[in-house]
């Protein structure tokens, strides 16, 4: 008879076999109310799993990561189950769950509506509220494909037939509805009730464009109606501050289909994108970094040595010439950077060899998934490599650390999360150098002091990498920089050095970013900001304005003034009253507005207001240009009077 060992330590003996929700009842009737699924051996389970021998046991909560994973997944199922009753000839597909929330991709004679949605919204809170019991059921794989074709569902038919022959397939049903899945599920239904279904869009079977469209429902769930509260404020905040809204309001970019998922930057947004070139520069130089330039189009070869074209292919552009010469268009800088660094010959004493560039990239990504400047298929990466010895791996990893989360403080991101991410699947490289990487980088970021997570086979094609993820200013996560070990691509590409007996070594290479993509940092910004970027980065740092036509020529020579001693300053002498003018730049997120009206024309001042409506009195023209420089010049991460 079964002796089950829980957490604390503690062990219960059983005289026969016993369920998980048996054993949460013995523990405790409060427990047994809040389990949802159990971990038995460390492999997540119903509760209505019997354990028959000896086992290890986690009672699984709404309060652990699993439990609010299995809380969104019985979610989508209500949902299906909520669409069938609704509309029968609705045919369900895949529903997993995402960030935050889940989804349920849906065949249907036409699009759903918002009205649909509410319907289907209310008739998931029925199915909840009946607390229908969930049960698990296994099939052999060919009786459940026969069993949904049988039932005319032609798309689980077809995801079963995926699975290899001979597995037993489980499926999960709840009332008269029934659906396909591995589990685990809530117990009942009344466990689920803090949820909110949020919009529907387009997308296509097995997200092929060459498949049949198909209407994906989004919702999210929560343990809680004050975390789903909590979680629709945060979405209503983030509409807010989307960077798109925020890049028409301000005048910095735009997209045309003509060139999709390539930005059109207008000068406003040109000037804060320069910005962030200057700001890295500056930094990369202080580091010791060489800057280069490599080209944006290679013969196709150079990528097959590389290993790019196999394991990346898929994404590269490529274009052949009339004598028939194949280019691809690079997606990444990295072997360009070798081939720099392979033209002339290295001693060990000249390493690290820093090389960064501003490198033009273009990436295939599907159309749907384009997202303004998060998404973009055409975008250029403050890329870094380092040619170091195996030795000074560590070293150099932790100079690099502390760069980067340096850099990330500057732009008021002191939440950063890192990430250590292992060999994937498709990838170079024997096991043997994969372990010598992964332990490398490993030591040296305990050496930096730097606590990470690990995310499994994620890893770059030719090495681990560690990601950094920064938190914004309403809580979402941003994977921006990654920094990387790479054993592999050097010595595909022919790079060498000369060591100390004079032989001839293979250098390790250090992959870098930290911005990642600057379109898509600045986009993290300008959310991160609500658009309030910091004086120092902002495009317009001060607009002069008249109150009447009699201080325009003053107001013309202050903004002259102000122009020269470097402050990015613009005059509005509009025939306008100038509340309205204080207004209009205010929403245009201006660090600083500058009034002119008889006094200070006589007093050759300006009043100073800031753009959050703080008052900061009249100062004489090289008082504001002082206060206004020593605001860029300390880089805030705001605007000092915001």
């Amino acid at each position: 008879m079964p002796i089950v060992m829980l957490p604390d330590g503690s062990q219960r003996a059983f005289d026969r076999p016993v369920t998980v929700a048996e054993i949460a009842a013995a523990i405790g009737a409060g427990l047994a109310r809040a389990a949802l699924a159990g971990a038995v051996d460390g492999r997540l389970v119903d509760t209505s799993f019997l354990i028959e021998v000896d086992a290890r046991l986690r009672i699984v909560t709404a309060k652990d990561p699993e439990g609010l994973e299995i809380l969104r997944h019985s979610t989508a199922h209500l949902l299906a189950q909520a669409v069938q009753s609704i509309y029968p000839q609705a045919q369900v597909t895949i529903g997993p769950v995402i960030e935050d929330g889940f989804y349920y991709d849906f065949a249907f004679e036409r699009p759903f509506t918002p009205e649909d949605l509410a319907l289907f919204e209310a008739r998931m809170r029925e199915l909840a509220q009946a607390d229908l019991p969930v049960r698990r059921r296994e099939l052999p794989r060919d009786e459940a494909i026969a069993h949904f074709r049988a039932l005319g569902k032609r798309y689980k038919a077809e995801i079963i037939g995926a699975i290899p022959a001979g597995e037993t397939i489980t499926l999960y049903g709840q009332g008269d509805w029934e659906d396909l899945c591995r589990g685990p599920h809530v117990p009942s239904t009344g466990r689920l009730g803090a949820f909110r279904l949020t919009k529907v869009a387009g997308a296509y079977w097995r997200g092929d464009s060459r498949n049949e469209m198909l209407q994906r429902i989004y919702g999210t769930a929560w343990s809680d109606e004050k975390q789903l509260k909590d979680y629709l404020h945060r979405l209503e905040e983030a509409e807010k501050r989307d960077h798109r809204r925020i890049g028409r309001e301000l005048d910095l970019f735009h997209f045309q289909e003509e060139a999709p998922g390539a930005v059109f930057w207008h000068p406003r947004g040109w000037t804060v994108f320069q910005g962030l070139i200057d700001y890295m520069r500056a930094r990369q130089n202080a580091a010791g970094y060489r800057e280069i330039s490599t080209p944006e189009i290679m013969d196709r070869e150079l990528w097959v040595q590389s290993g790019h074209l196999e394991k990346f292919g898929e994404n590269m552009f490529l274009t052949q010439t009339p004598d028939e010469r194949v280019y691809a268009i690079k997606p990444m800088n990295c072997p360009g950077h070798v081939q720099v660094f392979r033209h002339g010959l290295h001693s060990y004493r000249e390493l690290p060899i820093r090389l960064a560039e501003f490198g033009r990239v273009h990436r295939y990504e599907p159309s749907g998934a384009l997202h303004g400047l998060l998404r973009v298929r055409a975008f250029t990466q403050d890329d870094a490599h380092i040619f170091v010895t195996e030795n000074q791996i560590t070293e150099e990893t932790v100079r690099g650390i502390g760069l980067m989360l340096s850099i990330y403080r500057d732009f008021g991101f002191d939440e950063v999360q890192v990430k250590f991410a292992d060999r994937p699947l498709r990838r170079v490289g024997d096991d043997a150098i994969w372990t010598r990487a992964e332990n490398a980088l490993q030591e040296a970021t305990r050496a930096a002091g730097v606590d990470y997570t690990v995310n499994p086979g994620e890893g770059a094609f030719y090495g681990p990498k560690l990601e950094f993820v920064l938190k914004d200013a309403i809580g979402r996560d941003w994977q921006c920089g990654t920094w990387q070990v790479d054993l592999n691509l050097p010595g595909r590409l022919g790079a060498y050095y000369v060591d100390e007996h004079s032989d001839k070594r293979t250098p390790v290479m250090l992959h870098r970013a930290i911005f990642g993509s600057l379109e898509r940092f600045l986009g993290i910004l300008l959310e991160h900001h609500a658009g309030k970027l910091p004086a120092w980065l902002a495009p317009v740092q001060a607009v002069v304005m008249n109150i009447t036509s009699r201080q325009a020529a003053y107001a013309a020579e202050a903004c002259e003034f102000l122009k020269n001693q470097g402050v990015r300053t613009e005059i509005d002498l509009r025939n306008e009253k100038v509340g309205y003018k204080i207004r209009e730049h205010t929403l245009q997120r201006v660090p600083y507005l500058l009034i002119a009206g008889d006094r200070e024309v006589g007093s050759r001042s300006l009043a100073v207001r800031s753009r959050s409506g703080k008052d900061l009195g009249a100062m004489p023209l090289e008082e504001v240009a002082a206060r206004i420089a020593g605001d860029v010049a300390s880089r805030g991460r705001r605007c000092m009077e915001d």
